[in-house]
């Protein structure tokens, strides 16, 4: 994890620049299908959505959740991402709804910096060392 600097132009500009997003979005979509089907089930994506802690922990602390409420915001999550209801999820099905979520984060950020805690292969962070990269390169 690190700290970093972010806002809404940051992730607009990770978005704009296919080949950095969909690389990302390719490789976090390998890393997650682990039965390399080229597919997302249920299970495969779980894992990921646990992974984000969103409910279970408040500002970094864990707190009490009911299990029931925790299993619909997953299932809730999943059909956000499996658009043609099919029970899996593929890889433009990933890709876009991957896009919206960050446009959605982008634009409630706004354009004034925030102080963010970062994991290192979030997309997020990505955006972050793309934007340092071009920033470099000037």
């Amino acid at each position: 994890m690190s700290v970093e600097l972010l806002d809404g132009g940051i992730i607009l500009s990770f978005i704009e620049d296919e080949e950095a997003f969909t690389g990302s979005v390719e490789n976090r979509f390998a890393y997650l299908d682990t039965n390399h089907d080229g597919l997302l089930s249920y299970p495969e994506m779980l894992k990921e959505l646990q992974s984000l802690r969103m409910i279970e922990t408040h500002f970094g602390i864990d707190v009490k959740a009911d299990p029931e409420e925790i299993s619909r915001v997953y299932d809730s999550l999943f059909l956000q991402f499996d658009r043609d209801s099919n029970g899996s999820i593929d890889l433009e099905e990933f890709k876009a709804e991957t896009k919206r979520m960050m446009v959605d984060m982008a634009n409630d950020l706004g354009f004034l910096p925030v102080q963010m805690i970062l994991d290192e292969d979030s997309f997020l962070k990505k955006a972050v060392d793309l934007e340092f990269m071009k920033l470099q390169s000037t």
